[in-house]
């Protein structure tokens, strides 16, 4: 089973006067779509060009690299962006293990081989911090620094447990998320009146709105991820240790948890930011697991002061 991404440029969402964090004018235009050859299969990405470092933005589980365009295009006056879109370019069963976080990992460096981005700037949220964490420290990318937005790095007895999609507390609920909308209105309301979306930035929702559905088969939006895939990923996160790879990660990195993640009592982001030889934590108040979605001029904020600090 393939999901359906629009990657295709739509106007009315990425047309905005907009600035950046300095208050500079930002251009107008969003970002060329585009996909890359690794060898056994094809990753989709957005790309923001300039002449900057290579900057990698790495999404989290169910989501896309959409949700990095109020934040990516503030910073595409001093980075060359690249988000890639990892939830269908490989085949995978949540029954079967899912999609282990180890080859998400070893496909974004091979990702970054094919395009030649060398020391990357980097920045990944949940699922993507933890594997843009095991790329590095498992396959040597020399990152230049790392922001790590709530990265899912699990108790360590954890990995040595056997589940069932069913019994995993995320997968177990992606599986049998709603997937069947009349339009957006519909998609809109209905999104507003979950927990987890109603303190998102309106850009934002209007973004996954846009390009987190497509049209379904038998009429209306269903979801871009299928949550067949999301399920897979979710259960592929259990597959790796990532503990044992944070002190091999050398470059300078920055932890960032939400106030009222949550994840708390779950995962230790200090500790796992004192994990790092070269890490930082931060608390990010008022807000929750989905810190870029409900925060994302802060984090724009943020990522640029962290990158930029000698």
């Amino acid at each position: 089973m393939r999901t359906k991404f629009r990657m295709s440029m739509c106007r009315s969402a990425v047309r905005r006067k907009s600035l950046n964090d300095k208050g500079r004018p930002m251009a107008e235009t969003g970002p060329v779509q585009a996909a890359v050859d690794i060898g056994d299969s094809i990753i989709s990405y957005l790309h923001y060009g300039g002449e900057g470092e290579p900057l990698i933005m790495l999404h989290a589980t169910g989501f896309n690299p959409w949700l990095w365009h109020p934040i990516a295009r503030g910073l595409s006056d001093t980075y060359q962006i690249f988000c890639p879109y990892f939830c269908d370019h490989r085949e995978t069963d949540p029954e079967k293990g899912g999609f282990n976080w180890l080859l998400l990992a070893e496909d974004l460096a091979k990702f970054c081989g094919e395009l030649g981005l060398s020391s990357p700037y980097m920045v990944g949220h949940s699922m993507g911090g933890a594997v843009i964490t095991l790329a590095e420290g498992k396959f040597s990318l020399n990152a230049g620094k790392m922001v790590l937005i709530e990265p899912i790095f699990l108790p360590q007895d954890f990995y040595s447990i056997e589940m069932r999609v069913e019994d995993h507390p995320l997968a177990g609920k992606s599986i049998k998320r709603r997937n069947q909308w009349r339009d957006q209105d519909e998609a809109q309301a209905y999104l507003r009146s979950k927990p987890l979306f109603k303190d998102w930035d309106d850009e934002m929702l209007e973004l996954y709105i846009q390009y987190g559905m497509v049209g379904s088969d038998s009429g209306g939006l269903e979801l871009a991820c299928h949550p067949h895939r999301e399920a897979a990923l979710f259960m592929g996160g259990m597959g790796y240790d990532p503990w044992p790879v944070l002190p091999s990660v050398q470059c300078p990195v920055l932890v960032l948890e939400g106030e009222h993640t949550e994840n708390r009592g779950i995962i230790d982001f200090q500790k796992a930011a004192e994990r790092f030889p070269n890490g930082s934590y931060q608390l990010v108040e008022d807000a929750g697991h989905l810190i870029p979605m409900e925060k994302p001029e802060l984090i724009l904020s943020i990522i640029r002061s962290f990158f930029a600090a000698k």
